[in-house]
């Protein structure tokens, strides 16, 4: 997002500049949201995934470059560590059937970079953390030889004054002390783009951050990092630890951190939002464009916001404001706390889920609030990537006390409802929504999630074989399967 990076090195004074242009940002995005007309139109709905390239033996094989280089499909992008890559598919109309479309795109992209991964005798995993990834796969030489990501690496580490600490407790125990942000590379996420309306924005994302718990828990697909089992969404713990640019000498408690949940409900759209990231957060990427927004803005001119577009790179909310220039300009939330994979229908059946309870709650958040207190939110959030579908969460309550503690496995059911009205209430083809929740259901129902499957699977493959091994032939069936079409709650546990 923003501006094209191709410097490493930033003075005092490019920190300065870039400052004052955020701001300036601000104010000409404050004007631009006055603006009558602004941002109006049909609901859109994009996606982007992220992907592991690996060798022949399931190891990472650093082949980035050489695999974008063996394609045309505009769709196809680097990713940070060089054993990465992400596809961005094609915005579409939100009525009509836009999950078909979305699975048939997912479908043809990953057919074209598994055909040109297999010139570089790679191929194509979508996990969210890759079971057999190791210490070594990682390090500065596993970084994308690109200078946005080598100035992104060091920007953030030299506001640090010691090393990355990373701390993940589960089943097993990880700590590890590292030197870069190529940890990041080892989380790979699917993330949904809803079009939204400036006036309806305060809501729409207020719904999105209460229901995005619920659908995690029953979407995980990361419980494994180098051979231990940790969280049933390793991501969110790994992933906030990764790029913490607040070393021990800063206090975390009046710091904050750029991989987080929020830090309480929206009250009035999406410019406090934009204002919050500037106010809370230094930039890391102080490229200055030539376009002055404020001017652009009296000219009536729609302004590209690209320092602001920039600096909102470098926050990882994992519901997160976008403005977007194109099409006439218009707002977003994009959506990031879904992991890659299972499989595509999958990942399209917790889209439905995840954008059709949004668009189901919206309507009560006024009602809903009151009820529930942010800090739950997070903490829902948090015990969602924890344990999964074991996780209990807190759920507003039309009687007091609220919130009250549900299982997942009652809340989830009674949501589907809900993200059915959602969605048809869009205009999404009921037929189609049906089928999509039915995967929800039936997930639950059988209570196996992609986290559950691999805990069980390396389960029974570690009594035959060492871990190593074990890990190996883990991914091997996980491919197997991914790659057959059916949705994870079929796969075999033998």
């Amino acid at each position: 997002m923003g501006l094209a990076i191709e410097r490493e090195e930033f003075s005092p004074e490019d920190y300065r500049r870039f400052s004052q242009r955020l701001l300036e940002n601000v104010e000409a995005l404050r004007a631009l949201l006055q603006r009558p007309g602004f941002g109006l139109g049909p609901r859109t709905v994009g996606a982007e995934l992220e992907m592991f390239l690996v060798d022949s033996s399931g190891f990472p094989l650093p082949v980035n470059r050489q695999v974008l280089g063996q394609t045309v499909d505009p769709r196809v992008t680097l990713e940070i560590n060089r054993f990465n890559l992400e596809t961005n598919l094609r915005p579409s109309p939100l009525a009509g059937r836009p999950f078909t479309a979305l699975r048939a795109e997912f479908e043809d992209t990953l057919r074209e970079v598994r055909r040109a991964a297999a010139t570089q005798g790679a191929r194509v995993v979508v996990t969210g953390i890759l079971p057999t990834l190791r210490e070594k796969d990682l390090g500065s030489s596993a970084l994308t030889g690109m200078p946005r990501y080598r100035a992104l690496s060091a920007a953030i580490r030299s506001r640090r004054d010691a090393p990355f600490q990373v701390s993940i407790s589960g089943e097993d125990t990880l700590s590890l002390t590292w030197d870069d942000v190529t940890l990041e590379g080892a989380n790979t996420s699917l993330q949904f783009h809803l079009r939204v309306d400036p006036a309806e924005f305060a809501r729409m994302y207020n719904a999105a951050q209460l229901v995005t718990a619920p659908v995690l828990a029953v979407s995980t697909n990361s419980p494994l990092f180098l051979g231990r089992r940790l969280w049933d969404e390793t991501r969110v713990a790994l992933f906030r630890q990764a790029v913490d640019d607040r070393g021990d000498a800063h206090d975390n408690s009046t710091s904050h951190a750029r991989v987080t949940f929020g830090h309480g409900w929206a009250r009035e759209g999406a410019l406090e939002l934009f204002s919050e990231a500037v106010a809370l957060h230094a930039p890391l990427l102080p490229v200055v464009g030539p376009q002055s927004p404020l001017e652009c803005v009296a000219r009536g001119e729609l302004p590209g916001l690209d320092e602001l577009r920039l600096h909102q790179s470098t926050i990882w909310n994992w519901n997160r404001a976008i403005y977007d220039p194109k099409c006439g300009g218009h707002l977003r939330i994009e959506f990031r706390a879904l992991p890659a994979g299972p499989s595509v229908v999958d990942m399209v059946a917790n889209g439905a889920l995840l954008l059709g309870l949004t668009l189901g709650m919206a309507g009560e958040m006024h009602a809903l609030l009151p009820a529930m207190p942010f800090h739950c939110a997070r903490g829902n959030f948090i015990r969602a990537a924890r344990q999964g579908m074991d996780a209990e969460l807190l759920w507003p309550s039309d009687k007091a006390p609220s919130p009250r503690p549900i299982p997942v496995t009652e809340l989830v059911p009674k949501l589907l409802p809900v993200a059915r009205r959602g969605l048809v209430e869009a205009g999404v083809d009921a037929s189609e929504a049906d089928e999509l929740l039915g995967i929800i259901e039936a997930r639950v129902a059988a209570r196996r999630t992609g986290a559950t499957w691999q805990r069980r699977t390396l389960a029974k493959l570690e009594e035959q074989l060492p871990k190593p091994d074990a890990l190996t032939a883990l991914l091997e069936r996980y491919s197997e399967h991914a790659e057959s079409g059916a949705p994870v709650h079929q796969w075999p546990m033998d």
